[in-house]
């Protein structure tokens, strides 16, 4: 059996060969390369290329480019099924990270960065529409948090050989981008080889779709993207710039979050199946907006990592937007809606990091202050996602509801 000789409809296939455990083999094929990238970005771009904040912010707003570029996913499918896009985007995610210590440049970087980002952000949005379209609707979020539970073991992996190879073997920046590119293109392998291709379900419409009654969807997807971009380029750089952490630290500080996402993920996803996703939000950004306060004012390593660590405990809330669109869609929107969500999420992604960037250079603590401000909006969109959302019951205007006049 393999992905180009069977073919299986998702809904029957069971046992380790089913749709949900592909799509945690495939979450942790990325997270094996992604996870190494991440941990020595900031390192590689301050210590081998001498990176200020404007060259980060740069830098960072062209990984958010092909983010931005996510709708075109659509036209893609129009060409290769959703399941082979996947495939491809790991590809070339593989051998982005694979390729960065190659060329120790700036424009090296950027274009490096470029390639890796094109693979993980097409990944993305096919996993998440594969996602919603081959897990059930009543158990989604817990299915999503097992998913997100081994990513996170992936991360695991990729932290710990750096945490312990990098001191003790004296490891090149080179070294650990190759290898760790190279285990995803190992595990891709793997997955063409050892799963068939799954039928699409319900068919999915080949063009953008933009619909009035996602709006709040969409709100909310802009507003975690914006949230999104605080944490991942100015709360991992403040470690190296400001405390001067180094790669073996920043290792052990991701393997710490590593740890935490695969205990807590899969509980997680239970617990916003139990309590709803407007329950799950709103603590979410309760939680943020005291994070990114404490951040613009931090002055403790210590503290500051532990910061860091429960910011990034948080994400796997944002499973709860992701089934909350789920129940309000139409089936066949999942995949070009799947596209332009990652657009929305990544529109503020392309102009935060070099605004953000340059703000850096005058005030730190600005740049985690708006991101509290953002906090607070977030926390009053997801007021409005109802108790119980469907389609046709996508907004609860709770503050615009009277009390019932009494009987006389």
């Amino acid at each position: 059996m393999t992905y180009f000789t069977r073919s299986e409809n998702p809904m029957e296939i069971k046992g380790w060969r089913s749709p949900a455990v592909l799509l945690m083999i495939m979450a942790g094929a990325m997270q094996l390369s992604f996870a190494a990238w991440w941990n020595l970005m900031n390192n590689f771009a301050v210590q081998e290329l001498s990176f200020t904040g404007r060259e980060i912010g740069i830098q960072q707003s062209i990984r958010e480019i092909p983010g931005f570029l996510s709708f075109a996913a659509i036209y893609l499918l129009l060409l290769m099924r959703e399941q082979t896009l996947a495939y491809v985007s790991l590809l070339l995610l593989g051998i982005g990270v694979a390729a960065t210590g190659y060329f120790p440049s700036v424009w090296g970087f950027y274009l490096t960065t470029l390639v890796m980002s094109i693979g993980f952000h097409y990944y993305e949005t096919m996993a998440q529409s594969l996602s919603l379209q081959w897990l059930p609707k009543a158990t989604a979020a817990a299915s999503m948090g097992k998913i997100i539970a081994v990513g996170a073991f992936a991360q695991l992996i990729a932290y710990g050989l750096i945490f312990i190879g990098w001191k003790t073997f004296d490891l090149s920046f080179t070294t650990v981008f190759a290898v760790a590119g190279g285990l995803t293109l190992v595990v891709l392998a793997f997955l063409m080889m050892a799963f068939p291709h799954f039928k699409e379900g319900v068919a999915q419409h080949k063009k953008l779709i933009l619909r009035k009654r996602y709006w709040l969807y969409y709100a909310l997807t802009f507003m975690a993207g914006a949230r999104r971009q605080i944490f991942t380029v100015f709360a991992g750089f403040l470690m190296v710039e400001k405390f001067g952490y180094d790669v073996h630290e920043v290792a052990f500080l991701f393997l710490i979050n590593g740890a935490f996402n695969m205990v807590l993920a899969p509980k997680i996803g239970k617990l916003i199946v139990h309590f709803g996703e407007r329950k799950a939000l709103i603590f979410e950004y309760i939680g943020l907006f005291g994070v990114f306060a404490s951040y613009a004012f931090v002055t403790s390593p210590e503290l500051a990592a532990t910061l860091y660590v429960v910011d990034h405990a948080f994400f796997a809330i944002a499973i709860a937007i992701k089934t909350y669109f789920q129940k309000i869609a139409d089936p066949a929107d999942i995949a070009p809606t799947a596209g332009v969500a990652f657009t929305i999420n990544h529109i503020a992604a392309v102009f935060i990091p070099v605004i953000f960037g340059l703000v850096w250079l005058y005030s730190p603590t600005a740049v985690f202050l708006s991101g509290a401000a953002m906090a607070l909006v977030s926390l009053a969109l997801s007021s409005l996602i109802p108790s119980a959302p469907e389609e046709g019951h996508e907004v609860d205007w709770w503050f615009r509801r009277t009390a019932p006049t009494p009987a006389e």
